[in-house]
């Protein structure tokens, strides 16, 4: 393999923001790893973006929810001889629900997957990313990062995380060649309204922008050195408008939304 072959690690790329991810940047001419825990989906994009694009597309299938499946996609990427100089954390899900009441295996697995998972792949592959220079992260956060989300209050916590441990790591990084964007998106079309439990009366009700809008702008983005980046106007602006409306006026807020998903 030759020594400037460079790789674009992309995490939840069989679906939703993640393909959309996976297509941006090979349009863009970049060798990409893609990892999900399907298999087949992978496959059919790599031949997909591999026939449309002339770029080289690696699969590793992995279900990054695990504990220690961080480890295993890295061992996998070391062994292959693979150098990475992107690294986009995208995958994660939500759960529509109230915490009493909720699954707590799911939960863990959720903040495995949207919390340590994230922490570990990077830590994991810091490194590389510092030798083979410039280089970035991508890590998907969301406007949910904003504030807290009651009925949905562990998966609101794991992306104020993201948010909080982007922007410090963008600053530790920002003189050593390797920039750190969060992407914001609020709500997408994707495949998580299904997985978080929203119902379909919800999701006909409003009008959301795509996954493809999304990841337009996250590549747009990272390569800009973004250190945050939120998806759409009105979204910036409810966020900032945040900044003078009272913590206990936004719970309420977001709960009277969420009763309605």
């Amino acid at each position: 393999m030759s020594d400037n072959t460079y790789y674009t690690l992309i995490t939840g790329a069989s679906s939703g923001i993640g393909y959309e991810l996976a297509s941006e940047y090979a349009k863009h001419k970049h060798n990409l790893i893609l990892s999900a825990r399907s298999t087949a989906k992978l496959e059919e994009l790599k031949s997909k973006l591999e026939k449309e694009f002339s770029i080289k597309v690696v699969v590793i299938s992995c279900d990054l929810s695990v504990s220690r499946s961080a480890k295993k996609l890295f061992d996998e990427v070391q062994s292959r001889g693979l150098k990475i100089n992107g690294l986009v954390n995208n995958a994660g899900f939500g759960d529509h629900v109230e915490f009493e009441k909720s699954d707590l295996n799911k939960t863990l697995e959720m903040i495995q997957l949207n919390i340590t998972t994230l922490t570990e792949l990077t830590h994991l592959f810091i490194k590389d990313l510092k030798t083979h220079t410039p280089s970035h992260i991508l890590n998907v956060a969301s406007t949910a990062a904003f504030q807290a989300g009651p009925l949905m209050s562990v998966y609101y916590a794991t992306k104020a995380y993201v948010l909080s441990f982007s922007e410090g790591l963008y600053e530790e990084l920002k003189d050593k060649n390797v920039s750190v964007t969060a992407l914001c998106p609020g709500p997408t079309i994707s495949g998580f309204q299904e997985t978080a439990n929203f119902t379909n009366n919800f999701i006909s009700k409003v009008k959301l922008p795509t996954s493809k809008d999304v990841a337009v702008y996250g590549y747009r983005s990272a390569m800009r050195k973004q250190a945050v980046a939120v998806h759409g106007f009105m979204n910036r602006m409810l966020i900032f408008s945040q900044r003078f409306t009272p913590r206990s006026t936004i719970r309420n807020l977001v709960m009277m939304i969420q009763k309605k998903r």
